[in-house]
């Protein structure tokens, strides 16, 4: 029995861990495992030490027990065999809990026995809120046994749906939160409307527009030619028309604050579409964005459109091209960019990306993008990122 696992507990204050290491040195210790957390100011530290040959016990404990009783603490030990000492390095997991409204008893009692089910042992909890509300919260786990991703996810998103509770299964690894740049889709995605479905109402195909948008991205309809069939209806549309209706697209809500909060700590952030420039550069413009890719229309000579494209379509895969050309060009890791979509033709940018994360999105994407947002506003997905709430604040 050459390992000693000190324990201790109390009201946290500045110098407890100094003056704790400091007796370590003293006495020659080898420090073996360290964990230490404090929860509402109440500290739980423990520190796993190793004996030598020459190291006196009885004064080792009679220091300790005379240094924590001044520091106003509590003070317990356990004498630990070698061959229990070693240390579980499997794979660790996190999973991000996210409700801006407060998480609760019951949602933590579904999550934490799931995870006893699938024999996960959970190894820590993280409270990421920055007010008293618990509202994002880091449960992380490590798996012995081969971990089915798929099945997981299967199962914590009927959790989600149960709780209203936006979740995200992410490793624990180097890239977990050196995420540096974000790509939107725009339609349902960056902004509240289908564009095209706007313009179709415009040039009165409406009805027909939307039913073939509908199926399309649900994954129902081939989207390139979905997309050219939908463009000939609104031939005869003036640009006027298009301009006029710019300014009364309804950004999605907690955007502008996302976009302004990740930019100001560097990231780079584009919009890759399989809507149309004309409107793509008008959000480029607004909102500071680096990047912007969509389909182009082509007008007359009179200013109104034809009911053509010009150019290469943007579509499922040409979206994920883009995506990696970008992360090329800024000299970024797949593994550091975060995609952020909603329709069938984004799941090929979504699994391209390190992080693709299926927002208020259809069925389809919801089942196969590996992260998913359909509760909260954009500014939930800072969590995913390890964004704290207390900087987001800071900056409004």
């Amino acid at each position: 029995m050459n390992y000693l696992l000190f324990n201790i507990s109390g009201l946290d204050k500045p110098g407890i861990t100094a003056s704790l290491s400091s007796l370590i040195d003293k006495h020659h210790l080898k420090i073996h495992d360290i964990g230490q957390s404090v929860t509402h100011g109440l500290l739980s530290l423990s520190i796993l030490t190793q004996l030598s040959p020459t190291s006196d016990e009885d004064s080792i404990l009679k220091d300790f027990l005379f240094e924590t009783k001044n520091l106003g603490i509590e003070f317990d030990y356990t004498f630990v065999e070698a061959q229990n000492v070693s240390r579980n390095f499997a794979q660790e997991f996190i999973i991000s809990c996210v409700n801006p409204t407060g998480l609760s008893s019951t949602f933590l009692k579904d999550i934490t026995s799931f995870c006893a089910k699938k024999n996960l042992n959970l190894q820590n909890i993280d409270n990421r809120s920055s007010e008293n509300l618990l509202t994002t919260l880091d449960l992380c786990f490590v798996c012995l046994d081969p971990l089915d991703l798929k099945d997981l996810k299967t199962s914590i998103l009927e959790i989600s749906k149960l709780h209203s509770v936006d979740l995200s299964i992410v490793e624990n690894n180097v890239f977990r939160f050196n995420k540096r740049l974000i790509i939107f889709d725009m339609d349902s995605t960056l902004i509240q409307t289908e564009v095209i479905e706007e313009l179709a109402m415009l040039a009165g195909s409406g009805d027909e527009v939307k039913a073939i948008t509908s199926a399309a991205m649900e994954g129902k309809l081939d989207f390139t030619e979905s997309l050219i069939k939908r463009v000939k209806t609104l031939k005869g549309l003036e640009k006027s028309e298009l301009t006029n209706l710019l300014d009364k697209i309804p950004l999605t809500e907690g955007v502008e604050d996302f976009i302004k909060i990740v930019k100001s700590l560097g990231f780079k952030v584009g919009v890759i579409s399989g809507g149309f420039t004309f409107f793509t550069d008008h959000f480029k413009k607004k909102l500071s964005l680096d990047y912007a890719f969509a389909n182009k229309l082509q007008f007359d000579q009179d200013d109104k459109l034809t009911g053509n494209l010009e150019g290469q379509i943007v579509d499922a895969s040409q979206k994920a091209m883009l995506l990696e050309l970008i992360s090329q060009q800024e000299s970024i890791s797949l593994e550091q960019v975060v995609a952020i979509g909603d329709g069938a033709n984004d799941l090929e940018m979504l699994a391209t990306a390190g992080m693709g994360i299926a927002f208020h999105a259809k069925e389809i994407v919801r089942k196969n993008a590996n992260h998913q947002m359909s509760h909260g506003p954009m500014t939930s997905i800072l969590s995913f990122l390890g964004i704290p709430e207390s900087y987001s604040k800071s900056l409004k």
